[in-house]
């Protein structure tokens, strides 16, 4: 995997990159203005972040893997700690299909009906891989997500959810919360 060096960040126009972030070369940044990546996050290969006007937050220690999507005019935000494994997508933002407008990007605005919703991921959140998560949610502290998941509704903290669509199926150990402060007191 190559890196984009400091000097490569900042010609970019990233409104912020924490120290010890790696953000691959081989990823696409659209927006770099409305993207803020935090300390010793890391984006791999393949990866698309699509900035809109609320931004992409992505906190410190997140890893999104490779090929995962982070797309639409609404915030996205990623909390410290979280895992987005590969394949993920997550969209703020969505064309109404019930046939009252058009939909796609190369039709004018005033010929659509996009809604456009804000994306929570809560610290300590796991989503695993192939998993798509729609405009509106909010994923609590300590979700994990089973892979294949379609996650249209909101979860809650430390849930377990799987399906499509997304059904709490278990409860998640909160140990790692012992881990955290551990690692809160040897590194970070």
């Amino acid at each position: 995997m190559a890196w984009l060096t400091h000097d490569e960040i900042a010609t970019m126009g990233f409104a912020s990159v924490g120290e010890g972030a790696l953000l691959s070369s081989k990823a696409s940044y659209y927006n770099c203005e409305n993207i803020r990546v935090g300390s010793h996050a890391r984006i791999d290969d393949f990866c698309v972040l699509s900035a809109g006007v609320g931004g992409i937050d992505i906190g410190k220690h997140v890893h999104v893997a490779v090929f995962v999507s982070l797309i639409g005019a609404g915030r996205i935000g990623v909390a410290d700690l979280a895992n987005l494994s590969s394949r993920v997508t997550i969209y703020s933002s969505s064309d109404d299909f019930s046939g009252v407008a058009m939909t796609n990007p190369t039709i004018p605005a005033e010929f659509t009906n996009v809604s456009h919703l804000p994306v929570e991921i809560g610290r300590h959140v796991v989503i695993g891989t192939g998993s798509v998560v729609l405009p509106g949610v909010t994923l609590e502290e300590g979700v994990a997500v089973g892979a294949m998941s379609l996650v249209n509704t909101d979860c809650t903290t430390f849930g377990i959810y799987a399906g499509i669509p997304a059904r709490r199926i278990a409860e998640r150990r909160r140990d790692l919360l012992t881990v955290e402060q551990a690692f809160d007191n040897g590194t970070r």
